[in-house]
């Protein structure tokens, strides 16, 4: 691929490499240059373009990763549509996904031009989810090398979780508490079921190894739980020498994960026997989990696979048990600001930029402003785009931080992304806002930013609006969305999603058209 600045006159069939503002009007890059175009450009006074033209031998982008992706979609996986050189593939159905690492290091070992991304090998994926991603770093790639990716690739799969039937069994001791065997029950049944798997309890016996290996032998589920009344520390305890007794052998005591330490793994001929962790008392994720998923997905969990699962065995947010060190001070979560985006051209309302439209004496952008600073948060983050100055004169010495985003004609994402670039390091959390909803309640902001979870957004008769809060977790993925989307794309990556009621429907303003902005003004 030939790249680099050409006279504007050489340009035609090459593909602009940056937007380009040509008389009035931005070009994105990516665009495929005309004879049209060349005039334009021309008559626009531009000597010279940067651009790309690929060799004759060379793959477009687009062609180039739904290739790759076409040839990495094994079963249960799908590859979607190629789109600015990016194709993703999703799962067909929940369950695990088969990933070789090693295919993927070749893979990106072939052509910098050429990147695989995954999840981590045997995460647990629900349909519809992205579990891989090829991105064309250039806007075409060498056909050899394309080829030699295509060769290298190892299908991604989805193994789906089947419908078994799983059943606990509780052991029992004097003072053994009915309360807490009712909620591991629950809390189990729950797991199960959220695998689409049929769950049962059998009745509880004595912590003891006949009356445990008769409960065992007795039990013709798929898939049997045994939760202990004391904990397994060795082979000669209790649960795994009922299994032993009831015809069973163990494939592994303990595991290398954490919280999930004690767990048991038996058989009971084709049949798994697991002695539950204490851990999976509670609904938090533990080790538990991640050898159920597999026994669902009807992948083969062995001792030597268990062995090692210690690297990245170590689970985030685990209630882990005494002796602790001291626990380090927490630091207090920093405070939530708020992002206006004000970037657009406006181009549905005619000759008049909405933003700067008077509404009850002041420019719509400037009662967002007022709106943040009356609910008590930090100076907002202006992103500015089309008349900029203008925009930024309407706000007229109000406290900002403004940044500009100068690839805004490209979508919507472009000016969130340079909102959350310009948000300060100490912010935990950024409410974005529209620059269009003036009628938008300091109350309401206030709320937003105190409220729990990770995500937090208004609702008002059950519809969702804006704006809304994204923790800092969250800022890496929003900044790479591409296109005229928002950051509601990302909803599904929420941890914990908080729906705020609204006092009004002011959350659901769009005053994007002259007839829009003509029914805010004839509000009372």
């Amino acid at each position: 691929m030939i790249f680099g600045a050409v006279p504007t006159a050489e340009a035609e069939g090459a593909i602009l490499a940056h937007s380009q503002l040509v008389a009035g009007t931005r070009w994105s890059k990516g665009r495929s240059l005309t004879a049209a175009d060349i005039a334009a450009a021309t008559a626009a006074g531009i000597a010279s373009l940067t651009v790309a033209r690929p060799a004759a031998t060379d793959v477009g982008e687009d062609a180039a990763a739904a290739a790759l992706a076409a040839g990495l979609a094994g079963a249960g996986v799908a590859a979607l549509p190629a789109a600015h050189g990016r194709a993703n593939l999703a799962a067909r159905h929940a369950g695990i996904v088969a990933i070789d690492p090693a295919a993927v290091a070749a893979i990106n070992a072939i052509d910098e031009a050429l990147t695989l991304a995954t999840l981590a090998p045997a995460a647990r994926v629900a349909s519809g989810d992205i579990v891989a991603t090829v991105k064309i770093i250039r806007y075409a790639v060498a056909a050899d090398a394309l080829s030699a990716a295509v060769a290298a690739a190892a299908p991604i799969a989805v193994a789906p979780f089947r419908p078994l039937h799983i059943a606990l069994i509780a052991t029992t001791l004097d003072g053994t508490s009915e309360k807490g065997l009712a909620k591991t029950a629950r809390v189990t049944r729950d797991r199960a079921e959220a695998l689409g798997c049929r769950f049962t309890e059998r009745p509880n016996c004595r912590h003891g190894e006949a009356a445990l290996g008769q409960a065992i032998a007795a039990t013709d589920a798929d898939i049997v739980l045994i939760v202990g009344a004391s904990a397994t520390v060795d082979r000669g305890d209790v649960v795994p020498a009922a299994i032993v007794r009831a015809g069973g052998h163990v494939e592994r005591l303990g595991m290398p994960v954490d919280p999930g330490n004690l767990l048991c793994l038996g058989r009971l001929g084709e049949r798994p026997v697991i002695g539950l962790p204490g851990c999976a008392r509670s609904p938090k994720r533990n080790g538990f989990d991640i050898v159920l998923e597999r026994l669902v997905a009807g992948l083969a969990v062995t001792s030597a696979d268990i062995a090692a699962m210690g690297a990245g065995g170590l689970l985030p947010e685990a209630e882990r048990p005494e002796p602790r060190a001291a626990a380090m001070p927490t630091p207090p979560p920093g405070p939530v600001g708020a992002i206006i985006l004000a970037a657009g051209r406006s181009s549905r309302m005619g000759g008049e930029h909405k933003l700067l439209a008077d509404w009850q004496g002041k420019p719509l952008v400037a009662h967002v402003a007022d709106a943040i600073a009356a609910a008590g948060l930090p100076a907002p983050v202006v992103v500015l785009g089309a008349r900029a100055a203008e925009v930024r004169a309407a706000l007229g010495d109000r406290p900002a931080h403004y940044v500009v985003a100068e690839d805004h004609a490209e979508g919507l994402s472009r000016s969130l992304r340079a909102g959350i670039a310009a948000v300060p390091p100490d912010w935990s959390a950024a409410l974005v806002c529209l620059g269009d909803m003036p009628r938008v309640e300091p109350g309401l902001l206030a709320a937003l930013a105190a409220a729990p979870g990770d995500v937090a957004l208004p609702v008002c008769d059950g519809k969702r609006g804006n704006p809304v809060r994204w923790s800092r977790r969250h800022f890496a993925r929003l900044m790479t969305l591409e296109g005229d989307v928002g950051g509601k794309a990302v909803l599904a990556d929420a941890l914990t999603l908080t729906e705020v009621p609204a006092p009004g429907d002011a959350v659901l303003d769009d005053i994007d058209t002259p007839e829009a902005l003509a029914a805010l003004r004839a509000r009372p």
